[in-house]
């Protein structure tokens, strides 16, 4: 066995990539404060080929030599948006008929696992703050809540990781792989 060359990969250039069709799903970063975690949004969103990235608050955007150092110049690829706070783009997206779902530890949350999305339904994940979540105000706004279940002794999974297997159970449910 042997490692597949890039030419072997056969991936799509930065022009192919924003012709392409994309994933009903859009990431929302709610006042993500570190700048590898925003290119690490950035990569992961690539590699699903999500629609849009939505930059709230204090989330840093690109140019960024800490976001591209991560990103890899995914951010020439996907497309975002920069809104000044995480309402404006929720208010957006529910106007575009996105139901908004939050990735949080809350009451009422529904398991990763045990959450069906619906296959004609279009989604914005919202990721919150490394330290404090997702704001209480947008959590309020969101349509669902959903939670990765842990068992270990930590309290919280990197929002990088949070990301990556939220994504991947998506795509598999949504059967867009």
């Amino acid at each position: 066995m042997k490692k597949l060359s890039m030419e072997e990969l056969n991936r799509l250039s930065v022009e192919e990539y924003k012709k392409a069709p994309k994933s009903p799903l859009v990431l929302v970063l709610d006042n993500v404060r570190s700048l590898n975690n925003v290119g690490s949004a950035f990569r992961t969103g690539d590699a699903f080929r999500v629609e849009k990235i939505y930059l709230c608050g204090i989330t840093g955007k690109p140019p960024h030599r800490d976001i591209q150092k991560t990103a890899l110049g995914a951010t020439d690829a996907v497309e975002w948006e920069y809104c000044l706070n995480t309402m404006e783009a929720i208010a957006k997206l529910k106007e575009s008929g996105y139901k908004i779902c939050a990735l949080e530890q809350a009451e009422r949350s529904q398991m990763l696992h045990t959450f069906q999305p619906d296959l004609d339904q279009k989604y914005a994940l919202v990721f919150g703050n490394e330290v404090f979540g997702v704001e209480d105000e947008v959590l309020a706004a969101c349509d669902t809540v959903i939670e990765i279940p842990q068992k270990g002794t930590k309290h919280s999974l990197n929002i990088s990781v949070s990301l990556g297997i939220t994504l991947w159970d998506f795509m598999l449910k949504m059967k867009q792989l």
